[in-house]
């Protein structure tokens, strides 16, 4: 392994001899504006040396910020708020190198650990329709919230839920209202005029499940109810149902299965990033979900669905739903952050 290192920090010096075909950068797109947590997805096409492409890597504003073996990349990476160059690089066995420049503009508002902020919403969800109830919920489902949380925290600052249920497939709803109805005084958006500026989303968390094996789905959605429009981009970790991670159909109401496998580490944190985005007419796309580094595309679109004229604002939901006999199970959530533009 030190010997292979060695011969990759070679490559990166030495002068190009023989060209990478090509540096193909799927994502992201040349001159976009991103989030702080940019997903990069790219591959290079076969080159003349006979044993081909060695390894890739990311440059940020000169800086080398990833590497990895192969011929392609996905990994998200970390860049500060304004605009920087980024260079996608491919380097082959024979000492060649070729690389494609992306610009990108780091914009956008973030509000971070909202695990940890007062106003959080809970309900409980039973079957079969799933309706929302409050506490005690007819003593069906049971459900608990620990704030500020520090042992084993990943920022000493992490949230803790817990759900049981004595029927089975009972779910817990907890929600947080950020901007508009129910936000906090800042972001209460009187005049109505943020929100309608707003199409771009990006949510990313930590989330610790501490038994998958009685854990049916965890659910993350991002929330926006506008001018009579509503808004869900909801996503699930269906891991003891189709084993996708599905996409809420505003419309029909009902999951859609993606091709994106639920994988979530066991006794450990995953690292999950939803980026979704408000068409000009009110559609829903879902872009990407990127699950401990590895960046999943999606980009499907569903049609919004009809709410209150009167609904004003945008809230993040996170959900556990009980397997077939609603065991007790604790789910543990940090570095809850969102960005919007």
């Amino acid at each position: 392994m030190k010997r292979f290192f060695s011969s990759v920090t070679l490559l990166f010096a030495a002068a190009a001899t023989t060209a990478v075909a090509q540096v193909n950068v799927n994502q992201p797109a040349n001159g976009a504006q991103v989030s702080p947590t940019t997903t990069f997805v790219a591959s290079a096409a076969p080159s003349g040396c006979p044993n081909g492409v060695a390894s890739m890597g990311i440059y940020v504003d000169n800086q080398l910020a990833f590497v990895s073996q192969g011929a392609s990349l996905n990994t998200t990476v970390t860049l500060p708020q304004g605009e920087h160059t980024a260079v996608v690089q491919a380097w082959d066995y024979c000492g060649g190198a070729t690389k494609t420049p992306v610009t990108l503009n780091v914009g956008g508002t973030t509000i971070y650990g909202m695990q940890a902020q007062p106003g959080w919403n809970q309900w409980g969800e039973l079957p079969p329709t799933l309706g929302i109830c409050n506490a005690p919920c007819s003593g069906l489902v049971n459900w608990s919230m620990y704030q500020h949380e520090s042992a084993n925290s990943l920022s000493g600052d992490m949230t803790q839920f817990n759900m049981s249920g004595n029927e089975p497939y009972t779910d817990v709803l907890w929600s947080y209202p950020f901007i508009g109805d129910g936000a906090p005084p800042a972001m209460k958006d009187h005049n109505h005029q943020l929100m309608p500026t707003l199409h771009n989303f990006t949510m990313d968390e930590s989330v610790f499940v501490t038994n998958l094996a009685v854990t049916q789905s965890v659910e993350l959605d991002i929330n926006m109810f506008m001018g009579g429009v509503g808004m869900e981009w909801g996503t699930q970790c269906n891991h003891l149902g189709d084993g996708v991670w599905d996409i809420w159909d505003n419309i029909n109401a009902h999951w859609m299965p993606t091709n994106v496998p639920c994988q979530l580490n066991q006794g450990s944190w995953n690292h999950v990033v939803i980026q979704v985005q408000r068409e000009n007419n009110n559609d829903l796309l879902y872009q990407s979900i990127t699950v401990n580094g590895v960046a999943h595309p999606i980009n499907r679109t569903v049609a919004p669905f009809p709410v209150p004229q009167q609904w004003w604002g945008m809230n993040v939901n996170f959900q556990m739903d009980g397997n077939n006999r609603s065991a007790y199970n604790t789910a543990y959530v940090d570095n809850l952050n969102v960005t919007y533009w």
